[in-house]
């Protein structure tokens, strides 16, 4: 407890990073509420989003007319800290612009002490060195099954419904540690089928592809040869068709492809890196049927060879290097 009175007291600048629904925002508000207090958190927190506020004009007049004010001392009566400087937390600070984060980067080392900053982000490599550098960094991980779950029986109870435990499990597999995302889809579940919620209803919702369906799709691209390679085209039109994005068909195969037991290393690594690059290509903005296409049939190429040869080349390569 007093390890963390004195890190609240002696604040340095944050970077807080990771996906997205894991708590960045919301631990940066529970720290102001516990600098200030409830009272005073709002007056001495300038909080921007970066995004739809991230040129070098609003860095120059919002934060740094902000950064400039000065405050008073810890307000008599008051059983929080308060100490002397203020707090702004610039939220998706990796979509500022490299010439506002270099402004920003000056006001951080002119008022460092009357304000303290903290940056949030998804991606850490789109922070310029000279700002992430002089920044305590934290990096949030997708949350815990355990945590999710609980805290998504607490939403249930507070909301007087029941939930299973398959059903948690689902909604936690969907989500990929995302509790913003989680909250979403059982929000979604109970209100569209009321009282009857199972898994299968948070899997249709939440829009990924069921199990047994990518099982298939895995077991054709593994036996891509002969008729198999007209059945994989199939199967790739029938899941477009029944209103699959290929993105979630791409990432539910990669899963599929680094938990296969009896693949090679090399060939999994060859494999994912089509998919990666199907995955880019998408959010690109091609074609979905198209590309699916394409890295079935290039992660077939890889899958569907013998072990035995894959180890062989492996060897060959290694040999001639």
């Amino acid at each position: 407890m007093l390890c963390c009175l004195f890190f609240v007291c002696q604040l340095p600048h944050l970077l807080f990073y990771g996906p997205a629904g894991t708590g960045k925002t919301t631990t940066i508000g529970a720290i102001a509420r516990q600098l200030y207090g409830p009272e005073l958190f709002r007056e001495r927190m300038l909080e921007l989003n970066a995004s739809d506020e991230r040129g070098i004009g609003v860095v120059r007049e919002k934060v740094k007319s902000f950064a400039q004010l000065s405050v008073g001392s810890k307000p008599a009566g008051s059983a929080y800290p308060c100490p002397s400087y203020k707090l702004v937390v610039l939220d998706e600070a990796d979509s500022m612009t490299g010439d506002a984060q270099a402004a920003l980067r000056r006001i951080m080392e002119n008022y460092s002490k009357s304000t303290r900053f903290c940056l949030i982000c998804n991606y850490v490599s789109r922070i310029i060195e000279p700002l992430a550098s002089r920044c305590a960094k934290f990096r949030f991980r997708p949350l815990a099954a355990a945590a999710l779950e609980a805290r998504l029986a607490l939403v249930a109870e507070r909301e007087h419904f029941a939930v299973d435990a398959a059903t948690l499990a689902a909604l936690r597999q969907v989500s990929g540690g995302d509790l913003r995302k989680a909250i979403t889809f059982l929000q979604s579940a109970r209100t569209l089928c009321g009282d009857a919620l199972s898994p299968a209803n948070v899997v249709e919702i939440a829009g990924v592809v069921p199990a047994d369906r990518t099982r298939r799709l895995f077991a054709l691209l593994r036996a891509a040869g002969g008729s198999s390679a007209a059945l994989l085209r199939a199967e790739c039109k029938t899941l477009i068709a029944d209103g699959f994005a290929a993105k979630s068909v791409v990432a539910q195969l990669a899963d599929a492809v680094m938990t296969a037991p009896d693949v090679h290393e090399l060939a999994k690594s060859r494999a994912l890196l089509a998919l990666a690059e199907t995955e880019y290509a998408l959010v690109e903005g091609a074609d979905e049927y198209l590309q699916l296409l394409n890295a079935v049939f290039q992660a077939a190429a890889e899958l569907a060879a013998p072990q035995a040869t894959t180890t062989t080349t492996t060897s060959t390569t290694m040999a001639t290097d």
